[in-house]
């Protein structure tokens, strides 16, 4: 990536300050080293404005930014430039603006930028019904298999799996936000589940039912030590002590499915995804407002939550 030369001292300093703050965050070397530049290129933008101070930043500039960008050209082949590098750049703003919100540099609001072809689709949701066979299918009857510490692992297991419902279902999470879940990012004394590292690179806090909280305290507390083998912050083990996959955790929900003996819900296009279609449309059917359940998805727009709507055959008006 062509690193684009800024003149402005401010800019320059906030360049350099944004990159130690990922890094303090934490975020690999890809992300301080890509975020960066897909900021300087803004600011560079800024600069061919007549902008050179950071108090002339606000969300109606990051935005004019970002649609001058999705009509520039692509230089390599035909047409406009990637979904994904787009999806980047928009990326780079959404962190850009947490940064300076939270280090008190700069107060703006997030610019209100929908990602390209990344709209959320949904084939087969769950009942109810279905949730509840699911649940109880994780308390059935089994043969005990010790492991190596004299424990029973498919005892440990279904705490495991219910956790892991709670997690998805209950909690609304992503697969992706789900593996990276650790031990510490569930605050038990205040209900909330802390998503560090969500779509766009951003965080929000995810309220939990008390249900949801015993599945998890259970698990945390009665299982999770006899999966560990050695030390790790992970939430979700194997059997073996390593983090669990997404691969791995859909093939756990897909034992549950077959284990339920509903052929019908065994017939459904199901993935860990569904999971969180599934929490969203039952909180609508149950009459939450649209704007609470895109903050608990962690939605950027309303337009992404609205598809649920289509699901229930609700017309939602905006308030």
């Amino acid at each position: 990536m062509k690193q684009l030369t800024l003149h402005s001292e401010a800019y320059r300093y906030i360049i350099a300050s944004f990159k130690e703050w990922l890094q303090t965050l934490g975020y690999s070397e890809q992300a301080v080293y890509q975020l960066p530049n897909h900021i300087q290129e803004f600011l560079h933008y800024s600069e061919s404005k007549g902008y050179a101070g950071l108090f002339q930043i606000n969300d109606r500039l990051m935005r004019e930014y970002y649609y001058k960008l999705k009509e520039r050209p692509n230089k390599r082949k035909d047409g406009g430039l990637s979904n994904s590098y787009l999806n980047k750049h928009q990326q780079a703003l959404y962190k850009f603006t947490e940064y300076l919100n939270q280090s008190g540099r700069l107060v703006i609001a997030l610019p209100d930028i929908r990602q390209e072809g990344d709209e959320e689709t949904v084939t087969d949701v769950l009942t109810q019904e279905e949730v509840k066979q699911l649940y109880e299918v994780t308390q059935l009857p089994y043969e005990p298999r010790k492991n190596d510490k004299g424990i029973a692992v498919y005892e440990a297991l279904q705490l495991r799996d219910r956790a892991m419902l709670a997690v998805y279902y209950g909690c609304g999470l992503r697969s992706n936000e789900g593996t990276n879940l650790d031990t510490d990012d569930i605050h038990f004394d205040n209900s909330v589940l802390h998503v560090r590292k969500g779509k766009n690179y951003k965080e929000r806090l995810v309220p939990i039912s008390s249900h949801s909280i015993q599945h998890i305290q259970n698990y945390l507390y009665d299982a999770r030590p006899y999966l560990m083998y050695k030390k790790t912050d992970a939430l979700f083990l194997s059997n073996s002590g390593q983090r669990l996959s997404g691969q791995m955790m859909l093939l756990r929900l897909k034992t549950l499915i077959q284990l339920t003996g509903n052929t019908e819900l065994q017939q459904k296009d199901i993935h860990l995804h569904t999971l969180r279609h599934s929490i969203a449309t039952h909180l609508l059917q149950n009459g939450m407002k649209l704007e609470m359940i895109k903050d608990f998805l962690g939605h950027s727009s309303l337009e992404s939550t609205q598809i649920y709507t289509h699901l229930i055959g609700k017309e939602y008006e905006y308030e």
